[in-house]
């Protein structure tokens, strides 16, 4: 027999969970603990299937009968209506995932899972946040190229020309991820690549010319601050890395026995290891700094906190001191200095250089050619390097007399250090 509304709110839990029918398959689930659970019983496919259908009063029985009936059909058309519920909880819960925001934090998580750099994520987390007020609620299947164009704009008028441009780049990954989730059909930051100011590009200001660098050369052996910063500075012109590779080294990564340098994928610019040979005048500093932090895990410590890296300006800050200009030399600017100086010497090749400075093409076999191939001749050139560091400043080129002039140097800016402080 029907149930009815006065006969379902009078209904009272019993010391077993007991149902009650309505017909059709319908009935009332009441469990002993008072809930009131709305099931459908049916077949399909030759099996006895049971479909939740709400619990009451939330879904009434007149609700209850209309969910009841709407299965019938299915069962009709010989859909089984549990698996379309399924469909129907899948697409709800996509579209409450659909909106510029969760795609966007998605799209950061998996970028986090494949192992980029902080700095990475950092810059990627912040370019995002400049379009969230704009985009972040909108169904990004319905965002359009005039909708990104407004914080594009927005940036633009600071005159942030390279922050839109790379604003611009990142909103095209974001929704390029949602085209391979299936929650957008195209990428409408591709139309925008003409709408934007093109940024003045700046190169990093570097010497180039072999007198002038010699200059640079001697004054920054003449340097007279902290002798980590000294040392750091000395590396660099010994070695040439990036900047924030030589800052973040840990003492781990060098093998001073074997003269060798792994500096790990995970901070590597092109996310690959790179190895440099090390010369004996970097393995005498190396050796001197390590009396300094070698009991940290950092080469190069800040003095604020052993557990991060010199800041990012120390060395600019130097270059600033010893009286060189943001237009005339930056500490990135001692990789241009020796790719033009050693190119210019014509001792070596081109892959070597090029292999030095961690600079590979997209070609496969090439990249693989630079780690191995040209690894002799890679440490032939970081020694007549090294040796031509000494002879353009003017100082002899063997290892003993480097490293007492290491030596020297550490405890003559150690002591202008103490007198500065004192």
């Amino acid at each position: 027999m029907p149930l009815n509304d006065t006969q379902i709110k009078n209904l009272k839990p019993q010391a077993k969970p007991k149902k009650y029918s309505d017909g059709g398959g319908l009935f009332l689930f009441v469990s002993p603990q008072g809930s009131k659970l709305w099931r459908l019983a049916y077949r399909f496919d030759g099996k006895q299937k049971l479909l939740s259908l709400g619990s009451y009063p939330l879904v009434s029985l007149a609700d209850a009968r209309k969910k009841r009936d709407e299965a019938k059909r299915l069962l009709v058309s010989k859909s089984d209506p549990s698996q379309q519920a399924k469909l129907e909880k899948i697409q709800r819960r996509n579209a409450n995932a659909n909106d510029f925001n969760s795609v966007a934090d998605e799209f950061l998580a998996k970028v986090e899972r494949e192992g980029k750099a902080d700095a990475t994520m950092t810059k990627k987390r912040w370019l995002i946040d400049l379009a969230r007020s704009e985009l972040g609620k909108r169904p990004i299947s319905e965002i359009s190229s005039a909708e990104i164009l407004v914080p594009l704009r927005r940036i633009e008028a600071a005159g942030n020309y390279e922050t839109a441009r790379r604003l611009r780049s990142t909103i095209g990954q974001v929704f390029r991820y949602a085209i391979a989730t299936a929650r957008a059909e195209n990428d409408p930051t591709g139309g925008l690549k003409g709408a934007l100011t093109a940024p003045t590009v700046t190169h990093h200001a570097a010497i180039t010319d072999r007198t002038a660098y010699a200059g640079l050369l001697r004054a920054v052996w003449g340097y007279e601050g902290a002798p980590e910063t000294l040392h750091a500075l000395m590396l660099m012109a010994y070695l040439y890395p990036r900047p924030g590779e030589l800052r973040q080294a840990e003492w781990s990564e060098f093998d001073l026995d074997n003269a060798m340098w792994t500096i790990p994928a995970a901070r590597a610019k092109m996310r690959r290891e790179h190895k440099k040979p090390l010369p004996p005048q970097a393995i005498s500093i190396l050796r001197t700094q390590r009396a300094l932090t070698g009991d940290g895990q950092l080469v190069f410590p800040s003095i604020k906190s052993r557990l991060k890296p010199i800041s990012e300006n120390t060395l600019n800050g130097a270059l600033r001191r010893l009286g060189f200009t943001q237009t005339e030399m930056t500490s990135h600017g001692f990789r241009a200095s020796a790719s033009s100086i050693l190119n210019e010497s014509g001792k070596w090749s081109i892959g070597a250089i090029e292999a030095e400075l961690a600079h590979v093409g997209a070609d496969m076999v090439r990249r693989a050619y630079h780690r191995a191939a040209y690894w002799d001749e890679r440490v032939k050139m970081a020694a007549w390097w090294a040796a031509e560091i000494d002879r353009m400043r003017g100082q002899a080129t063997s290892a003993a007399e480097n490293t007492g002039d290491a030596e020297d140097l550490t405890r003559n800016a150690t002591e202008n250090r103490a007198l500065a402080s004192a």
